[in-house]
C-alpha cells in the first residue's frame, strides 16, 4: 500500500515503511502520526519484520512546528491529548508483534528521536545526527523520550543535550550504544535489509518474546526478572514444533560439524 505521506511497501515478508515529508524533512505532523499509528496498527498483515526510513536526505526532524503553532490552545488537556497520541503510537512500534530496524541518516532531531528511539535496531549512516532542541523552543519531550532516551544514552546526557541543543555524531551515538551499526552514507537501507532478511528467520513467537520482553524485565527486580522470564521462555516453548524444529536442528549441525572435525 502507498499513499502521499506515508509509503508502504513489501520485500517478501518485510514492510518497508518511509516517511515521505522531504520537503519538511520528514518532520511529524498529525496526519503522519495518524498514519503511522495505522499502519502499525492494521496494514503489515503477512509481515514478520519492518524498515523504517526517511525520504530524503533526513530521518526526520521532529515535531512539525508550524503545525503545532497553527493549532496552539490555552487548554492544557490540548497538548496532553497529543503527547498521549504519540505515546499510543510509539507503543504500537516498540511494543508491538514485529521487530523494526529503522535507517537514520541526516537529522534525527526531538520527536524523530523519540521515534527512532521506539525501533529495536538502529542502522546510522555517517550523515546522521541526533538532538534535543526543545529547551530552546521553549518545550518539552512528548513523544516518550524523556522515558525511552535516557534509558538509551543515559539522563544525563539527555539533560545535557536538552539544556545546550548541541548535536550528537554517529561516532557518539556508537560510542554509547544508540547506533547498532553504521555504515557508509547511503548503504543504510541496504544493510537494514541485510539485518531483516536475518531476523526474519528466527521464530515469530521468539521475536515477540524479544522485543516484548528484554526491556521489561530489564525494569523489574531480581526475583521478579526471574520469575517473568520463566514464564516467557514457556511461553516461547510452547509454540510447538517450530522451536523442536530449529533447536534440532541446531544439535544436528553442531553434531555435523563434530564429525567433520573428527574426520
Amino acid at each position: 500500500m502507498t499513499d502521499n505521506i506515508l509509503q508502504i511497501e513489501r520485500e517478501d515478508d518485510i514492510a518497508l515503511v518511509q516517511l515521505n515529508r522531504p520537503d519538511k524533512r520528514n518532520a511529524i505532523n498529525d496526519a503522519l502520526l495518524d498514519a503511522l499509528g495505522d499502519c502499525f496498527a492494521q496494514q503489515l498483515d503477512g509481515a514478520r519484520a519492518v524498515v523504517l526510513y526517511g525520504a530524503g536526505g533526513h530521518f526526520s526532524a521532529g515535531l512539525d512546528l508550524f503545525e503545532l503553532m497553527s493549532k496552539r490552545s490555552p487548554d492544557v488537556l490540548v497538548g496532553m491529548r497529543r503527547s498521549r497520541r504519540w505515546h499510543r503510537v510509539f507503543d504500537q512500534i516498540q511494543f508491538g508483534e514485529l521487530p523494526v530496524v529503522s535507517v537514520l541518516q541526516g537529522g534525527v532531531i526531538g520527536g524523530g528521536f523519540e521515534l527512532a528511539a521506539a525501533t529495536h535496531v538502529r542502522v546510522c549512516e555517517s550523515s546522521a545526527f541526533f538532538q534535543l532542541p526543545e529547551g530552546q523552543r521553549g518545550i518539552f519531550l512528548g513523544g516518550g523520550g524523556s522515558v525511552r532516551i535516557p534509558r538509551l544514552i543515559g539522563a544525563g546526557r539527555v539533560v545535557e543535550m536538552m539544556l545546550t541543543g548541541r548535536a550528537m555524531n554517529v561516532s557518539e551515538a556508537q560510542q554509547l550504544g544508540l547506533a547498532h551499526y553504521t555504515v557508509p552514507e547511503g548503504q543504510g537501507l541496504a544493510k537494514a535489509l541485510e539485518l531483516a532478511r536475518t531476523i526474519v528467520k528466527n521464530a515469530p513467537a521468539t521475536n515477540y518474546a524479544v522485543i516484548n520482553g528484554i526491556s521489561r524485565i530489564g525494569e523489574m527486580s531480581m526475583g521478579e526478572g526471574f520469575f517473568a522470564e520463566t514464564m516467557v521462555t514457556a511461553m516461547t516453548r510452547s509454540a510447538g514444533i517450530d522451536a523442536s524444529q530449529r533447536i534440532s536442528a541446531f544439535f544436528d549441525g553442531r553434531r555435523e560439524r563434530a564429525g567433520k572435525t573428527g574426520e
